[in-house]
């Protein structure tokens, strides 16, 4: 009787799917050693620069004495607090006013509609600051509309001074993101069945109870993963509280800047950054998580 012979599994076709290929896993190595490498050196080293740094005072030695120093100053407080604030009331001026737009680029047939909707992708790509710098054009000390005003009245000053206020501010980083919420919303809406929309229309169902019952809850995956991401470039916005020139709105970066640049506190700007890091990682995690799961 021929004796049983067992089948090689660590060699042919059947082998090789049951065998791992060690060569292929090596090489899959040492491809991702290089990234890896230039984002600790890139990335991660500053960041533990900057962490050290926090708990390393002027006095010498290591310590949590800066976190206590920071967090008991009232400018911290109130940094934190006009942070949340202006990045909160940011998003939900961009969610209102990006769910209307959306609305009427995607449901309202206008001449130049196709127009405005590939803007927007254009829009994305400018930055903060030319929008801040724009509106200071219009509504700024000097601008068109003071100018206007003292044109027409004679009057020696002109009535529009919002912009160097935490209105102003706001205003500004509604105007300049709510294009980030538009655009997944436009992606929604043009995957929505129109069908639906004409089923409800026919019922006499009116515009507004058809955006509230049809429209809106296709929209809640755009809105949130939009505004989650608005939330958090909110937070870290630099660039237009800088351009505008509101001395009394310090943010979170803008004290950074403050203490590190024109204080010299170096100990205070790494807590204050480290603070905003530690918020920033926090919503973004809170970003990822709402994408996953609306699939967005």
């Amino acid at each position: 009787m021929a004796s049983a012979v067992a089948p090689d599994v660590s060699s042919g076709a059947s082998g090789s799917r049951l065998v791992p290929n060690r060569r292929t896993g090596l090489s899959g190595l040492v491809w991702a050693l290089p990234p890896v490498a230039v984002l600790a050196v890139v990335f991660l080293y500053p960041l533990a620069l900057v962490v050290q740094q926090s708990v390393s005072p002027d006095e010498g030695g290591t310590s949590l004495a800066p976190y206590g120093d920071v967090f008991a100053s009232a400018s911290f407080r109130s940094a934190l607090t006009t942070t949340v604030w202006l990045a909160v009331g940011s998003t939900v001026g961009c969610l209102v006013l990006g769910f209307v737009l959306a609305l009427v680029i995607a449901f309202v047939p206008f001449p130049g509609g196709r127009a405005v909707a590939k803007f927007i992708d254009v829009f994305l790509s400018f930055p903060s600051f030319l929008i801040t710098l724009a509106l200071l054009f219009i509504y700024g000390t000097v601008g068109m509309a003071n100018g206007v005003w003292t044109d027409v009245t004679g009057a020696a000053d002109g009535p529009f001074h919002f912009l160097t206020t935490p209105w102003g501010v706001l205003l500004a980083e509604i105007t300049y993101f709510t294009p980030f919420v538009m655009r997944p919303l436009l992606a929604a809406f043009s995957q929505l069945d129109t069908a639906q929309l004409e089923v409800a229309s026919s019922l006499g169902a009116r515009p507004a109870r058809i955006v509230r019952q049809v429209i809106l809850p296709e929209a809640l995956p755009a809105l949130a993963a939009g505004g989650s991401l608005v939330l958090v470039m909110c937070l870290n916005e630099f660039g237009i509280v800088l351009f505008t020139g509101a001395k009394g709105v310090t943010t979170l970066p803008m004290l950074v800047y403050s203490k590190a640049i024109l204080e010299s506190d170096y100990p205070a700007a790494c807590v204050v950054a480290v603070v905003n890091i530690a918020i920033s990682v926090g919503l973004y995690s809170l970003y990822r998580m709402v994408s996953r799961r609306v699939g967005a």
